[in-house]
């Protein structure tokens, strides 16, 4: 059996990974690492053996230590402090923080079973702002990152190469646009706007949304989509290739309102909050997934309506009060 090193274990996407190897019945051996401990039921797996370490990817020694032990086939490296909007409120830590992690991660392989294949997760955040001409993005086009987070990004892609390069890791690389889906924390907007809307309708009464800039446009891909690519390329990628992961559309932060608010059949207002405005942001952001479709066969599956109608049923079975 293979064996999968996950980073960032008790995140979203980690979790429908997890569910992806399951249900595909991937025999696999995977151990995950996080800071934070996860809420899994190991018995719930047939196929998949589970071992987890609370571990912090800063610490160097205890890097170095689980690739000794485990020797991974694979790494699976989602472990980030992955918002934008706190990569502006806190940039030293952000920014030290992912690029020191995977630094940690890349010298540990190299050190210690350089054989692995790492799958580095970047974000299209790294194109920044573009014009509506060059839509959509392709691989090739030039990166002009407008945020600290987004920077970070692009080092870690920059970081890749040059052990692709210079020391012949195995290292393939992405640029996952916005990715959404059941279990996603209500810390990103799409989230946080459905977990609002369920509480309106519960209450049966008109209510009023708390948002930032709703104009821009975002390329959202189904969570459950973004792993099974993540999986084709973990097997199928071309070492120091990158990839976008993207559904190839894009769509307004307002029109999912409108559409969320369209399936419930309810009106609302809108409160902007300033300090839901970034200082630079992307204005819109739409992705061509032609070069993994083309290399390597996979597109998603998922329309936007399925994910946003199996979010509204996640928020539904929290049964929590909007703070």
């Amino acid at each position: 059996m293979k064996k999968y090193l996950v980073t960032g274990f008790t995140g979203f996407v980690s979790r429908h990974f997890l569910e992806f190897l399951e249900s595909n019945c991937i025999n696999a051996i995977v151990k995950g690492i996080d800071v934070c401990t996860p809420d899994i039921n190991e018995s719930h797996f047939k196929y998949i053996k589970i071992s987890f370490e609370k571990m912090n990817l800063l610490n160097k020694e205890s890097v170095e230590n689980v690739i000794r032990e485990f020797q991974p086939d694979y790494i699976l490296h989602l472990a980030s402090y992955s918002s934008v909007a706190y990569s502006w409120k806190e940039p030293i830590f952000s920014f030290q923080n992912n690029t020191n992690i995977f630094l940690n991660l890349l010298e540990a392989v190299r050190n210690f079973y350089p054989s692995t294949r790492i799958l580095s997760i970047g974000s299209s955040e790294e194109y920044g702002n573009v014009e509506e001409k060059d839509l959509p993005l392709i691989e090739d086009h030039i990166l002009k990152p407008v945020s600290p987070y987004a920077v970070a990004r692009v080092s870690q892609e920059l970081l890749s190469k040059i052990y692709v390069n210079g020391y012949g890791l195995d290292i393939v690389i992405t640029r996952s646009f916005n990715h959404i889906g059941p279990y996603q924390k209500d810390i990103f907007v799409i989230s946080s706007m459905i977990k609002q809307l369920v509480e309106i309708n519960k209450n049966k009464s008109r209510g009023e949304i708390i948002a930032g800039d709703l104009r821009i446009v975002r390329d959202f891909t189904d969570v459950r989509d973004v792993v099974s690519a993540y999986y084709t390329l973990l097997n199928d990628g071309e070492s120091g290739d990158i990839y976008n992961v993207c559904s190839g559309k894009g769509i307004s932060l307002r029109e999912i309102i409108d559409k969320i608010c369209d399936y419930f059949d309810i009106d609302i207002d809108i409160k902007l909050d300033p300090n839901l405005i970034r200082p630079d942001d992307n204005r819109i952001i739409i992705g061509s997934n032609k070069k993994i479709y083309i290399k390597h066969g996979w597109k998603p599956e998922y329309s936007l309506e399925k994910s946003l109608k199996d979010m509204i049923n996640y928020w539904q079975s929290q049964n929590t009060s909007v703070a």
